[in-house]
C-alpha cells in the first residue's frame, strides 16, 4: 500500500513535466505526418539522380511556414485497390491520386473533400484543356470542385521486336492481345475496368455502356482470350516485359518508356480501333487529418521543379505548361515527346468532334515547320465515365466469372496432373514389385 501511495505521489509530480515536454515538442516543431497514396513509379524519388519530390516538399515547407511535415508514401496498382482501400474507412490518407472515373464515383458517394484554391494558387499553371470553366477534359469533376489534374496519358499495347514477327498483321490492332502465335506470352490488365476496356474498344463497343448486352460480349471476348494468356498484371508488367518473360501487354503509355529503358527490343503502338484516355488527378479523402498541408502539397507539386522533375522521371504526360512548354524538358523527351503527347479524337456517342489540346498542337507545329518528317500522332479515344452502381454491380459480377473460370480450370489441370503422376507412381511401384517377386521365386 505504501508503495502504490509513493507511485501515485511521483506520478503526480511528474505529470506537469509531462505537459511542459508535450508543449514544448508542439510548439518547438514537431513533425506532422502527411499521408500521401499514389500509383507505383509516379513520382520522382530521388534515384538516378532525379530530384526526391517528397524530401523536396518537406524542406520547402519548412523553410515556408517553419513547421517540420514527413510525407508518408505508399502506393497502389490500381483505381479498384484504392477504392476499397478508402472505403474500407481503416485508413486515413491526406493526399491521393486516382484516375478520372474513380474521381467521378468517388464524388457521387461523398468521399472526397471540395478543395480550397486560395491554398493552391498554382493551379493557373495548368492548361485550359484540363482546369476552368471551358476545358473539355473536365468531365469527371465539372467544377474542378475536387480534383487537380497531376499527369494524364493514353493506353497502348508494348511488343517485344524480337518476339514478335515483325511483318505480323496485328501489329497496331488490339487483335495482337489475342494473336494465338503468341499464346502464352500475352499479359493483361488485373483490373475489371482496362481489362473489359480492352475488349470493348477492340469490339466497337461503348465502354460507359448502359447495355447489359456490351459487357457481356466483352466477356466472351476475354474468356476466349484468357487461354492464351501468360497472366493478368499490374506492377509486374515491368520485369516480365523488361526481361523478356513476355512478348505482349497492354499498359499506360508512360510506362512503356520506363520499360524500353530496360529492354530495347520494346515497340509501341495505339490501337487503330480506340482506346482509353485517363487522367489522374489529386484529391483530398474525407478523413483527412491535415486538408491545410495537403493542399499545399498539392500546390507545391505544381511548381515548375517537381512539375518538371515527376514529368521526366515518370514519362506522363503532364497537363501543366510549365512542363510542356519548357525548351529542357522537349529537349530531354526528344522524339518521345510526339508518342506521349498525341493529338487525340474523342469517339464514342456522346463525342463526334476532334479535340486537340490546344497549346501542345502549337509546339507540334512549330517542330514540323524545322523537321517536315516528324509526323504529329492522332489517336481515336474513349475516356472512361463511371458507371450506374447497377453497372458497377454486374462488371464486378462478369469480372469474378472470368477470374473464378481460370481458377476452375487451373484448379482441373493441376488435379488432372496429380492424378496421372499418382497412376504413373502406382504403376512404377507395383511393376518393380512384380518384377522383384518373380526374381525372388525363380
Amino acid at each position: 500500500m505504501k508503495r502504490f501511495i509513493a507511485a501515485a505521489i511521483a506520478a503526480l509530480l511528474l505529470l506537469p513535466l509531462v505537459f511542459v515536454f508535450s508543449s514544448c515538442e508542439n510548439e518547438g516543431g514537431g513533425v506532422t505526418t502527411l499521408y500521401v497514396y499514389n500509383w507505383g513509379e509516379y513520382i520522382s524519388d530521388g534515384s538516378d539522380d532525379s530530384l526526391d519530390s517528397n524530401a523536396a516538399f518537406e524542406e520547402w515547407y519548412y523553410e515556408e511556414y517553419g513547421e517540420h511535415v514527413k510525407v508518408n508514401y505508399s502506393t497502389f496498382s490500381s483505381n479498384e485497390d484504392l477504392y476499397a482501400k478508402i472505403s474500407s474507412g481503416t485508413v486515413s490518407y491526406d493526399v491521393i491520386v486516382p484516375s478520372d472515373y474513380m474521381i467521378e464515383r468517388m464524388i457521387d458517394e461523398d468521399m472526397l473533400v471540395p478543395l480550397n484554391y486560395e491554398n493552391i494558387p498554382n493551379v493557373e499553371n495548368l492548361s485550359e484543356d484540363f482546369f476552368g470553366e471551358d476545358a473539355p477534359f473536365r468531365y469527371y469533376d465539372p467544377e474542378n470542385k475536387y480534383s487537380v489534374p497531376y499527369f494524364y496519358g493514353v493506353v497502348g499495347v508494348i511488343y517485344n521486336t524480337e518476339m514478335v514477327d515483325e511483318d505480323c498483321e496485328n501489329i497496331g490492332s488490339w487483335n495482337l492481345m489475342w494473336d494465338e502465335d503468341y499464346k502464352g506470352d500475352i499479359l493483361q490488365f488485373n483490373n475489371s475496368r482496362d481489362a473489359f476496356g480492352t475488349a470493348m474498344y477492340k469490339l466497337g463497343l461503348d465502354v460507359n455502356s448502359d447495355n447489359e448486352e456490351d459487357w457481356r460480349a466483352a466477356l466472351e471476348e476475354l474468356k476466349n482470350q484468357k487461354n492464351i494468356l501468360q497472366g493478368y498484371v499490374m506492377d509486374e508488367i515491368y520485369n516480365k516485359m523488361e526481361n523478356g518473360s513476355a512478348a505482349i501487354a497492354t499498359y499506360y503509355a508512360g510506362d512503356y518508356f520506363t520499360m524500353y529503358e530496360e529492354n530495347e527490343a520494346l515497340d509501341f503502338f495505339y490501337p487503330e480501333e480506340g482506346t482509353n484516355l485517363y487522367i489522374d488527378a489529386m484529391c483530398i479523402p474525407k478523413g483527412s487529418q491535415n486538408q491545410l498541408i495537403a493542399e499545399r502539397y498539392i500546390n507545391f507539386m505544381l511548381s515548375r521543379e517537381p512539375a518538371v522533375a515527376n514529368a521526366e522521371y515518370t514519362y506522363y504526360a503532364s497537363p501543366n505548361k510549365l512542363v510542356y512548354e519548357d525548351e529542357e524538358y522537349q529537349d530531354y523527351m526528344e522524339d518521345d515527346f510526339y508518342i506521349i503527347y498525341p493529338q487525340v479524337e474523342l469517339i464514342g456517342d456522346d463525342n463526334e468532334d476532334e479535340v486537340a489540346i490546344e497549346d501542345i498542337e502549337d509546339i507540334e507545329e512549330a517542330a514540323e515547320g524545322e523537321d517536315e518528317e516528324e509526323e504529329v500522332i492522332v489517336v481515336k479515344v474513349a475516356p472512361y465515365k463511371n458507371l450506374s452502381p447497377e453497372k458497377l454491380a454486374l462488371v464486378n459480377n462478369l469480372w469474378e466469372e472470368l477470374k473464378s473460370d481460370m481458377e476452375i480450370s487451373v484448379g482441373i489441370y493441376v488435379i488432372c496432373i496429380i492424378i496421372v503422376v499418382t497412376l504413373a507412381g502406382l504403376g512404377i511401384f507395383f511393376g518393380v514389385r512384380n518384377f522383384l517377386r518373380k526374381k525372388k521365386y525363380s
